[in-house]
Parts: structure tokens; sequence; C-alpha cells
């Protein structure tokens, strides 16, 4: 089968599940034509992505002239097509002259995918926002069926302003990451409509999955890898690392990734004085990001929103137990068995599990990281996972 996949900026250092979902959907032998909406953001610091460029068509790279004659070409061809695709635009936009203007331009971007599909037979997106309205476009102009998968917690914060229900419902399915995710679609959508939602879980990279753990560090070392935002909670993480310091535990902490949120996070780590507790590294590799995780004696993550973070599935796959929230999906994978799920919100739960995770025997930490690495082959394989969407395309 052909499929076509549209994605707002592919490929990206946070989408590597998405490019090992379309490789295992290549290795099963179906055929996928890549677009991104927006052109990569920066130097990809790892080859993989790199590769994934240069077969992706970047829809805003074709220019102006293309895309409006796209467009021109379609309302002239197809004037039916057109109008009923337009004023799904328009209600899609709901209130206000800027959204009808973004939808608008939405439309444009459709059009061009449409001439372009390469004899695509499905169009799947990911992210029930921008990529989700494209491929609903799509599909009203050209008659492809589509699904999207929706990750959130973008999606859950703004259900009614997504047009979430509009979209599931022209939608041939609706994937969630997880039976959270499921739930929340299903407050929104019609109840008609529930069937098609189902759930696939996000799968982890071999580079995480195919090696056997190490044996747990006895280095007082722990990480975090995630975006930083605030929706991460690394604001409360810094507050947590000072309270470690002052109770006198013995700690380093690399926060690997970047974000919006860094040069303050920055400032908040000279201002605790922690300059010498807690290393930004910025965005590294795939495999960078391994050797910091077995390097540490667990992953933190203290986010406020989520879907079901891939890290958290990437450090237990790798043996290495987890602190994190109970919030999301989080509780589907993670437990006492294989980490440390506090409540949201608190410095105080975050530095007392951060201390326990420093003062647990390296028995204990190998036991709950093995009981973590099964729970995550058994739920998150790529190449299953992508065998199951591959099955709900193409019923």
């Amino acid at each position: 089968m052909r499929i076509a996949y549209l994605v707002n900026r592919y490929p990206a250092v946070s989408h590597s599940f998405i490019r090992r979902e379309i490789l295992g959907l290549e290795a099963l032998g179906h055929e996928v034509v890549r677009f991104s909406l927006r052109g990569v953001d920066g130097k990809l610091p790892d080859e993989a992505d790199r590769r994934e460029a240069e077969r992706t068509k970047v829809v805003l790279g074709q220019g102006e002239a293309a895309l409006i004659g796209a467009a021109l070409t379609t309302m002239l061809l197809r004037p039916a097509r057109f109008a009923k695709a337009l004023g799904a635009a328009y209600a899609m936009a709901g209130w206000g002259l800027k959204p009808k203007v973004r939808h608008l331009a939405y439309l444009v971007e459709a059009c061009w995918i449409a001439r372009h599909l390469d004899g695509a037979e499905h169009l799947h997106a990911h992210f029930g926002t921008n990529p989700a309205a494209v491929a609903r476009l799509v599909h009203l102009l050209c008659g492809i069926p589509y699904s999207f998968t929706v990750h959130g917690p973008e999606e859950f914060d703004h259900p009614v302003g997504l047009a979430l229900p509009m979209k599931m419902a022209d939608a041939k399915a609706v994937i969630a990451i997880s039976s959270f995710g499921r739930s929340q679609l299903m407050r929104w959508a019609a109840y008609r409509d529930w069937p098609k939602i189902r759930v696939v879980r996000c799968g982890v990279d071999a580079l995480f999955a195919d090696t056997a753990p190490p044996a747990p560090v006895s280095a007082p070392e722990l990480c975090c890898v995630a975006r930083l935002s605030g929706q991460k909670g690394l604001p409360l993480l810094i507050q947590a690392a000072s309270l470690l310091k002052a109770r006198g535990v013995d700690f380093h902490l690399t926060l690997v990734g970047d974000g919006e949120m860094r040069r303050e996070i920055e400032a908040m780590i000279v201002t605790a004085g922690l300059d010498s507790a807690i290393t930004i590294t910025g965005y590294v590799s795939a495999t960078e990001v391994r050797a910091r995780i077995v390097a540490s004696r667990a992953m933190v993550l203290p986010s406020f929103a989520e879907g079901l973070p891939v890290v958290i599935m990437e450090a237990l796959a790798l043996g290495v137990p987890v602190v994190t929230t109970a919030i999301a999906g989080i509780p589907e994978l993670v437990d006492e068995a294989c980490g440390w799920i506090i409540p949201a919100g608190s410095a105080e739960t975050i530095a007392d599990a951060m201390a326990e995770a420093l003062a647990a025997d390296p028995a204990k930490l190998r036991e709950m990281g093995l009981v973590g690495r099964e729970r995550v082959l058994a739920m998150h394989d790529a190449g299953s996972n992508a065998a199951a969407l591959a099955d709900i395309i193409a019923a």
C-alpha cells in the first residue's frame, strides 16, 4: 500500500517516534510519501533524521507561486470539491479573522498536497492540530481517506478550537497513543465515531530496545530529557534540586534538551547557586541521549501535561528507572515497580523521589529497570505498533 504522511515539521529532534513508525511501515512493504508543512528548523543532530529530510517534501518550501497555482488549478478543475473544502476550512476556523486567514492558508497547502500524492491510497497525519486540518481538506479535495494520530496535551487543551469533532467525524480512523488519550478523544467525538478511535502506542528506537541494559551507575547522577518548557515542570525541578542541595544531598543533574525557557532556566540555576550541580546539553543526537540516560541512576520528568512521553519508554528500555508524575498516560506504563510516580506540582515530592533514587541500592535500581524494560518491549515495539497501524489503515 502507498501511504502519504503529513506532519507540521518533519523530521525533528522531538519527532523520532514518527520516523520509527514510517520506517516500520516500509519494513512491512508499504511505500511512504513524506510531507512536512514546514522545513527543518536548524541543523539536525541525528544522521537518521538528516536522511529523512532528503526524502521529505516541504509544502511551504515550494514557494507562493506553486502553492497559489495549485489552489487556482484545483478551483478551476474541481469547483464543487474546492467549494466544499472552503466551507470546511471556514467552519474549522471558528470566529475571528485571523483563524479564517490561517485556515485559508491550510486550504492552499491542501491543494498542493492533493496534486502531489504520487498515487498514495491513504493519508495519515501526526497531531490533531494543523496537520489534521490540512489532511481533512486534502480528503475533501480529492477523496483520499485520512487518519491522524493525537498525542496531547495541546489537542486536549483546545478540542473545540481545534475542531477535533469535525476532524474525527470525517476521518477513517483516529489514533491515540494511550488509553487516556482515547478517553479524551471520546469526550469530544460523536458516539457513532467512538469505534474509529483506536490506541496505537509509540515505538522505541532499536538503539534503546535492542541492547542489554548496563549495570546501574553508582555515581549520584540524574538526568532529565525534555523540551525546556513550563509544561515539563522544569522550574519545579530546579526548585527540587535546590531543596536537595539544602539537605546536603550529593547529586548532579543533566538537562538534555532545549526550548523556549532555556534562558529562564539558566537564570534559575545561577540564582539558586546550582551551576556546578546542573548541566544543560541542548539538543543532542539519539546516541548521546542514550549515553546520558545510561549514565544516570534515574531519569526525571516532572511534567504537568503530557500524552505518554517517549523518553520515559526509552529510559525504561535501557533499564533505568524513572521519577515522573502521575498524569495522562504515564500510569499506564509506570508504577512503583519501575519508578517513582508522584503527584504533579510539588517541588518537595520531586525532591523526595530524587533523593530516594540517589540513595537506592544498585540491585534495587536494576530490578526496577528490568521490570520497566520488560513492559516497554511488550507495549512499545516499533515494528509491532507499525503493523497495528497498517492494519487499521488497510481495514
